[in-house]
């Protein structure tokens, strides 16, 4: 008889159509070695019933395929660790650190490693100078979602303020962050390990929502073009990050690299499992494919219970 495992699909964010297609995606590999329950948290009234439902259906692990709000930031990981469920990926705190993108990025700065200058405004109190110290292009971003949802990138004045209202359509807290130009680069940890660095090269404009879903609009350098010394360097870093959030079993890191310093983006602790998603190309490369990948994340997340 085979097991059951419940997967995570969907939920409230702006990313859950992201979400389903990871999360099909993910059911479609798993399909031939488990029974495979898709729960979307939106049929619930509350994450309590969620968990009340899953515990009905008395998994061996739930696999988390949800990308931002509850499913990624901690509340979900909290509610399943109290009913002592297991689930694949970080934990709790490691989601909540990792969501909250200037949270993030003081605890970065802190160790050494370069992150764009940022300025922090929440709808409540939305101080106009503090941006002055910026320069332009200026990154505004939501503070905790994913997906390229709500981020501009503002290279005139008179365009500040729309970009801001806009990002305050996602979150109630926004980041002003200087724009560093140069390349965009990701890695992928794995368990322990550091695998090839993805470059992402957009063939117009940036790496927005469009360009990160649509077919033929991003080209991929996978490993990306770096030196050796470079190579281990961003590797280095991402593992340092990694342990640093308390992570555990796989997440991605970005980075933007101005061809001397690498500076810190974000932590994904639930990576896309699309068919264009950046972790499945760096696994290839590493030498697993996507049914491997997932095996592995199963018991990378089993092993965490074990110990």
């Amino acid at each position: 008889m085979k097991k059951t495992i419940v997967i995570l699909s969907g939920g409230n964010s702006d990313e859950s159509e992201i979400s389903r297609v990871t999360s099909i995606e993910i059911q479609k590999a798993l399909n031939n070695n488990y029974q495979t329950i898709l729960v979307n948290p939106v049929d619930f009234s509350s994450i309590s019933k969620m968990v009340n439902k899953i515990k009905e259906i008395m998994p061996f692990i739930v696999f988390n395929g949800l990308h931002g709000a509850e499913g990624e930031n901690g509340s979900i990981q909290a509610a399943l660790s109290l009913e002592n469920i297991y689930f694949t990926g970080s934990g709790s705190k490691s989601s909540a650190i990792a969501m909250d993108k200037f949270l993030s990025g003081k605890l970065v700065k802190s160790i050494g490693i370069p992150v764009p200058k940022q300025v922090f405004l929440t709808n409540l109190n939305l101080d106009w100078s503090k941006l002055e110290d910026l320069n332009f292009p200026i990154v505004v971003k939501p503070n905790d979602s994913g997906s390229s949802v709500g981020i501009s990138i503002v290279k005139e004045r008179e365009k500040l303020a729309e970009a801001i209202e806009d990002a305050f359509k996602f979150s109630k807290n926004v980041i002003c962050e200087n724009y560093i130009s140069g390349r965009e680069l990701t890695v992928t940890i794995l368990g322990d390990e550091a695998l090839p660095v993805v470059e992402i090269i957009p063939k117009n404009g940036w790496y927005d929502f469009v360009n990160k879903y649509t077919k033929g609009t991003t080209i991929y350098e996978v490993p990306a073009k770096l030196s050796t010394q470079e190579m281990s360097e961003i590797q280095q870093k991402a593992l340092q990050i990694f342990k640093l959030f308390k992570c555990s079993v796989y997440a991605r890191i970005d980075f933007r690299f101005d061809g001397t310093s690498f500076y810190f983006l974000e932590v994904n602790t639930l990576p896309g499992m699309t068919p264009l998603s950046l972790t499945p190309m760096a696994v290839k490369k590493s030498g697993l494919n996507f049914n491997e990948l997932l095996e592995k994340i199963i018991r990378l997340s089993m092993g965490k219970y074990e110990k």
